[in-house]
């Protein structure tokens, strides 16, 4: 199987870049079953990427059905060390308008039982995960946009809902009392199992409207959303060439070595079938 470093994840606006060349499918089946769709490797100026449409092509897939530990444990088999993410988000800030793009560097949990870890079966792990992003890659992809001319916000806290249907005015005013600043349905359980798999990761949330606290919400269609969707994806494809094209070849932050304080199983105790499913995130801290 091809390796290459740089995996991209996202959605409607993000399915063709114009920049992505020399492309082939590969099928990836994991320990975890299936991931959402075939990944698209390519070339994007000069650098080898692998790209996974989210949601699947036509976007079938809801959040609450999403394989995640598939679509990282893909991306980890592919050799991939950083993950650029781009998706659609509402505001719960008057200053986050839509079409701005925002860094987010914490996350919000208020999802119910996704599964968002690779370990048990016999081996209990814990990693830290007070900062969830990866500030190396933050900074790259804040400087990739200026260089693009593209103002983002960088810094805010992501919360991220069960969905499918968006927040009732209640949760939306709770969740802006509570300080938060962006709400979207997939990006948490992303950056916790790319953090177990020791990959970098970093989120790129489109504003596509404000969330129904807002006084404008009621004049909010469909169309408008995928129209500012549309529009935002096209400055992300160009924040995310430019990002690859500067990223260093190696990496100096912490996330490459995530698991080295978190295994806390004893190696002997560990089942063999556990250690064979996990062999690419775990392999070797067992050697």
């Amino acid at each position: 199987m091809e390796q290459v470093k740089i995996g991209i994840i996202g959605g409607s606006g993000l399915y063709e870049m114009a920049e992505l060349t020399d492309r082939s499918g590969v099928s990836i089946e994991t320990p975890f079953g299936s991931p959402s769709e075939k990944f698209v490797l390519g070339t994007i100026r000069g650098k080898r990427v692998a790209f996974l449409a989210r949601h699947g092509r036509g976007h079938r897939i809801l959040p609450s059905e999403l394989n995640f530990r598939a679509n990282i444990y893909a991306m980890k088999l592919l050799g991939v060390e950083r993950i650029l993410s781009a998706s659609a988000v509402g505001s719960l800030k008057e200053e986050l308008a839509p079409l701005d793009i925002v860094l987010p560097d914490q996350f919000f949990d208020r999802t119910r039982g996704r599964i968002s870890t690779f370990f048990g079966g016999g081996l209990a792990a814990h990693v830290a995960f007070a900062d969830p992003v990866c500030p190396d890659l933050v900074r790259q992809v804040q400087q990739s946009a200026a260089k693009a001319s593209i103002h983002v916000k960088t810094g805010g806290t992501y919360v991220c809902m069960e969905g499918p249907a968006f927040s009732t005015r209640a949760e939306s005013n709770l969740y802006r009392n509570w300080g938060m600043d962006v709400i979207g349905m997939t990006n948490l359980q992303e950056a916790k199992l790319a953090r177990e798999a020791e990959i970098c990761y970093v989120t790129m949330a489109l504003v596509t409207d404000y969330d129904c606290w807002h006084e404008s919400h009621e004049s909010v269609t469909v169309d408008m959303i995928i129209r500012n969707l549309m529009q935002n994806s096209r400055s992300a494809q160009r924040i995310i060439v430019e990002t690859i094209q500067d990223l260093p070849a190696g990496r100096t932050c912490r996330c490459r070595h995530a698991l080295r304080h978190a295994l806390i199983t004893e190696k002997a105790s560990i089942p063999a079938e556990t250690k064979k499913r996990l062999e690419a995130i775990i392999g070797r801290y067992l050697s």
